[in-house]
């Protein structure tokens, strides 16, 4: 089976909420989703699955619409900061040169989720959607951080988080029933080329 992890479009900041900051879409990252929508109605579909979190579920909604499939919330695939006040886009704390930024490049991003719990629930999850879906295409809506997490899962490195996945980058896996996975694609945006609108970290 192939399965296809995406990474949300971008979001709102939020700051010092009560509760988890759980932001939606800006409307930039509304676009991205419906770009990113249109762009996977080129190929077949047989499932879609979200994270609970409110810019992933957004982000599947444009494809939902189009195919006419039902995106099945799975908890399992929550991003690691899940429960924090606050979510600041890490562009913004780059481009305004904020100390936390400063700190993310020297240690990396952290939250508030012991690291071998947040892996442990994360390959759970996925492995599951691979094992009730042989054969088939599915598509699941996700976070930079779980997607860290299966793609250095696959390729045996020894390290959660390594690179940038782009908001609403594609990450393609095959999987077999024999248990192998291979990387087919990593960061595809073709669809957000030339639109304009924010790409990621690195490009834009």
């Amino acid at each position: 089976m192939e399965l296809i992890l995406v990474r949300h479009g971008l979001p709102v900041r939020r700051e010092n909420t009560l509760g988890p900051a759980n932001p939606e879409l800006a409307e930039a990252g509304h676009k991205q989703a419906q770009l990113f929508a249109e762009y996977m109605m080129k190929e077949h579909i047989d499932a879609l699955y979200t994270s609970p979190l409110k810019r992933a579920i957004q982000t599947a909604e444009p494809l939902t619409a189009r195919t006419s499939l039902p995106a099945y919330i799975i908890d399992g695939v929550a991003e690691y900061d899940r429960e924090s006040s606050e979510y600041i886009p890490v562009e913004e704390l780059k481009a305004a040169n904020d100390p936390r930024w400063h700190e993310m490049n020297a240690v990396g991003f952290a939250g508030q989720e012991v690291p071998a719990e947040f892996k442990d629930r994360v390959l759970t999850s996925l492995e599951k959607i691979i094992s009730d879906h042989r054969g088939q295409t599915v598509v699941v809506t996700c976070h930079g951080g779980v997607i860290n997490q299966y793609v250095s899962h696959v390729l045996g490195i020894d390290q959660g988080q390594f690179f940038y996945p782009n908001y609403t980058s594609i990450h393609r896996i095959a999987c077999s029933g024999a248990g192998h996975r291979s990387i087919l694609s990593l960061n595809e945006t073709p669809h957000l080329r030339g639109t304009g609108l924010p790409i990621g970290l690195f490009s834009g």
